[in-house]
């Protein structure tokens, strides 16, 4: 094909194999959408359409008239994938942008877990020197059991939630990610309603 034709060059095809081999990363998407019924239920239904994973999904409206609502995924897959599923994602009405936030520079991505510990003696001491470790807040103690809440990245998240396993971990509820760019860039600087 001309290098000057409009079309783009296909997508490289790759064997099973071959796509198996390829590095794949983690990707924080946001996206921009109309704060109406349905839109959720699109997105969700471009991934499971296209059986692509979502390791963690937030949407919320951002706006003071409720009119649009921002949905923070995190997925992961080949650089290839991730385009395509920006690319698809940019298709559906009524999607007013989308930014990589994992891409287009620093960016803040945090989640809250509640965690409960049900424990006795030795080991609630133990699950109270680890929430002061990781900063977590009691926000419920009876004689047998402690709910902690704990904001942060996913890793620490992670890492919190592990060593709670062997002392009593019995429950645990995540928000998900909450993401967004560092300094001036916004998701969209013009279509805040005004």
């Amino acid at each position: 094909m001309p290098e000057d034709s409009p079309h783009p060059a296909a997508a490289p095809t790759f064997s099973s194999r071959e796509a198996a081999a390829l590095p794949r990363r983690s990707a924080t998407i946001s996206v921009l959408v109309d704060n109406e019924s349905g839109v959720l239920a699109r997105v969700i239904g471009l991934f499971a359409g296209r059986g692509y994973n979502i390791d963690s999904l937030t949407v919320a409206s951002v706006d003071a008239g409720g009119s649009r609502s921002r949905i923070n995924i995190v997925t992961s897959g080949t650089d290839m994938v991730i385009e395509q599923i920006k690319a698809q994602l940019a298709r559906l009405v009524p999607v007013y942008r989308i930014a990589e936030l994992s891409q287009e520079g620093p960016h803040l991505a945090r989640e809250l877990a509640m965690v409960k510990v049900i424990s006795d003696g030795a080991n609630r001491a133990e699950a109270l020197r680890l929430a002061e470790a990781f900063r977590a807040r009691v926000i419920d103690a009876t004689v047998e059991s402690f709910v902690f809440e704990l904001t942060g990245g996913t890793q620490k998240l992670d890492s919190f939630i592990e060593l709670l396993r062997p002392i009593g971990l019995a429950e645990v509820s995540r928000t998900g990610v909450a993401a967004i760019a560092r300094g001036t860039r916004m998701l969209s600087a013009n279509s805040w309603p005004g």
